[in-house]
């Protein structure tokens, strides 16, 4: 069983401004990175991430940008349960997982924002990292909707 997931959410702004809102740090950081982002998403770089649920700033290898179409990172895979579950402490694991967003302007002039994440490996504990990978994929789409669609920031205060 190969580990891997797919989270998708249309946006209700154009692809330049749905894009921007990931690639900036700054406007990250209102939204998703509940502790802040350090660096700009562009092929090769490595960023800082933060959150209060997951503590302690950690890398994110940017591998690919495509201005305004994809971002594929890669970071530290852990293995555990779902880092926001209070008592649970997933441990690193020693590789990388894949995260793959892609953006693509619709029709109506909305964006759809599909985030894929692989390279699990296939053990119980990656598997309960992966579904906390899926949660908080998921949740990012949502914040970032409320965000840029409504100026609402859903996870402030959530974890902290």
């Amino acid at each position: 069983m190969e580990l891997k997931f797919r989270v998708a959410a249309r946006i209700a702004k154009p692809v330049h401004e749905v894009f921007e809102a990931v690639a900036d740090p700054a406007k990250l950081s209102n939204y998703f990175t509940t502790g802040g982002a350090k660096g700009r998403l562009e092929t090769g770089a490595t960023v800082e991430w933060d959150f209060h649920d997951f503590p302690g700033a950690f890398p994110v290898y940017v591998i690919e940008v495509v201005e305004d179409e994809k971002i594929v990172l890669e970071w530290q895979a852990s293995e555990g349960e779902a880092h926001n579950i209070e008592g649970s402490e997933p441990k690193d694991a020693d590789y990388l997982t894949r995260v793959t967003m892609s953006f693509k302007e619709l029709d109506d002039g909305r964006t759809l924002v599909e985030i894929a994440e692989e390279g699990w490996r296939e053990n119980q504990g990656a598997l309960g990292a992966s579904y906390g990978n899926c949660q908080g994929w998921s949740q990012m789409l949502c914040a970032l909707k409320a965000w840029i669609e409504h100026g609402i920031n859903l996870r402030e205060g959530m974890y902290k």
